[in-house]
């Protein structure tokens, strides 16, 4: 988009971009999201940024009306296979927070001066700045929405110190962290020790029960087929490590998480689509959710997890667009607008799932999974991690290609990360003995999040590029081809 046209999208307001670009009004020093309903700025006073991180380094401070830092991420993160859409996804798994930009760059090939470079030259900021936007982010929905003491928020967060969390919230809102909690909204009930990151939902927090926690929002762009997404988890769910209750339009899909600092016990809500004239209306919404969380440092870890895992920062008119075109797909699309193509949210659990299946799955899980120290409901332990399955007895054997594919995990030989080079991952996967075409490209598509994958032997055409991923869900969800 060329600036003109962005500025046609603020003059109308369109939802649509949100997340994909931001602007700045320098007579205000105020930074917006696209649909933001203050008064249109004029042309000449407006400057536009790829990211939020770049327009809070030019001086402007998020806008309180609009709140432009809680936007869906920017679904070219998800698309792009280079260095920068490498960097961006590593980022937002909190690779930096974690590993700082030494960590970073050892993970993508490069050396930490030429991240810096590509980054600032591409986005208008540096790793630093981006990781240091998304930790005030979620530094302000703690603030907001728990009791936690400032001080503990300001760690959860990823800030080194308490001064860098003041300074960095002041400058960024305009406001102290004690402000920001006197101005949280009064319908919000706030519960001490529950933890979160997204938006406020609002109302008062349930109580007792897995259904515990507090309420977020995790938003995202334009329709979405909740009801495609949670067959899908219904259908692929093990025993131990999820469950769905609830009747079909009501559903609730809860799982455990392995975190970098602990573990989590996340709940997410099926939300059916709000008709607007017969048809589903395009703007925009969130999915319901929970999460509990052993570890403070993992809250934004465990949000861009389920983001992947629910596809929450697709684009779905860009991939309506192109693959409405079709004739073949074009009334899938028409039948199910915003179809997501869901994701993993353990990388590595879901290549063992692809290759082993649900029934060999649920065994391992019972064999070898951890237990949590506080089962929930039906939920009682985490998948195994690839280091305890290669060093399975020989009482609890493995096949052959289970060996190879865990061991390759474990040792680095494969990586599968956000970060990870997805050629280079198919490469290793397809040298593993026992591995067949067919399941690499499950785990390239669900694992990697590679939005134009085609199965073999499924006749996806290349004229469906690049969403590929999302034909095939198409086809499966109207039954056309079979789910593996």
């Amino acid at each position: 988009m060329d600036e003109d046209t962005r500025y046609e999208a603020v003059r109308s307001r369109d939802a649509r971009f949100d997340g994909e670009f931001f602007f700045g009004v320098a007579t205000t020093g105020i930074y917006c999201r696209p649909s933001c309903p203050a008064v249109t700025p004029k042309r000449r006073n407006v400057r536009f940024f790829t990211t939020a991180a770049a327009a809070q380094g030019s001086g402007f401070r998020a806008c309180r009306r609009c709140r432009p830092d809680a936007v869906p991420g920017s679904a070219e993160w998800n698309v792009r296979a280079d260095v920068v859409g490498r960097a961006m996804r590593l980022i937002g798994d909190g690779v930096v927070d974690r590993e700082g930009v030494a960590g970073l760059a050892v993970r993508l090939g490069y050396s930490a001066r030429q991240v810096q470079r590509q980054l600032t030259a591409e986005l208008g900021a540096g790793p630093v700045a981006l990781a240091r936007a998304q930790r005030a982010h979620t530094a302000r929905v703690l603030v907001q929405t728990t009791d936690l003491p400032i001080t503990e928020i300001a760690f959860a967060s990823g800030f080194a110190s308490v001064r860098q969390f003041n300074d960095t919230i002041r400058a960024v809102y305009a406001s102290t962290p004690s402000e920001l909690r006197t101005n949280a909204p009064k319908a919000l009930t706030r519960a001490p020790a529950e933890v979160s990151v997204g938006e406020p939902a609002g109302g008062p927090l349930p109580t007792g029960g897995p259904s515990a926690g507090i309420p977020l929002r995790l938003a995202h762009r334009g329709p979405y087929q909740s009801a495609a997404v949670f067959d899908l988890l219904e259908r692929e769910a093990v025993p131990g490590i999820e469950e769905i209750t609830g009747p079909r339009g009501g559903r609730t899909y809860r799982r455990t998480l392995r975190l970098p600092y602990g573990t989590g016990i996340v709940a997410v809500d099926e939300r059916p689509g709000i008709l607007k004239g017969g048809s589903p209306s395009h703007a925009g919404g969130w999915l319901d959710a929970r999460l509990h969380l052993t570890d403070h440092r993992d809250l934004t870890t465990a949000v861009q997890r389920l983001r992947r895992l629910f596809d929450l920062d697709a684009d779905p008119y860009a991939v309506d667009e192109r693959l409405g075109a079709d004739p073949r797909l074009g009334p899938l699309v028409a039948a199910r607008p915003g179809l997501r193509a869901p994701g993993a949210a353990d990388p590595a659990e879901l290549a063992v799932r692809a290759l082993v299946g649900a029934a060999e799955a649920e065994r391992l899980v019972r064999h070898h999974g951890r237990p949590l120290d506080t089962p929930s409901g039906s939920l009682t332990h985490l998948f195994p991690e690839p280091s305890v399955l290669a060093e399975a007895s020989p009482g609890e054997p493995l096949t052959g290609p289970v060996t190879a594919l865990v061991a390759a995990l474990a040792d680095g030989t494969l990586r599968l990360d956000v970060g990870a080079d997805r050629d280079d991952a198919q490469a290793a996967l397809l040298a593993l003995p026992g591995m067949d075409p067919a399941t690499v490209a499950v785990i390239r598509a669900r694992a990697l999040g590679d939005p134009d994958v085609a199965p073999p032997g499924t006749g996806i055409p290349d004229a469906w590029r690049p969403w590929r991923s999302y034909a095939v869900q198409h086809l499966r969800t109207a039954g056309e081809l079979e789910y593996r």
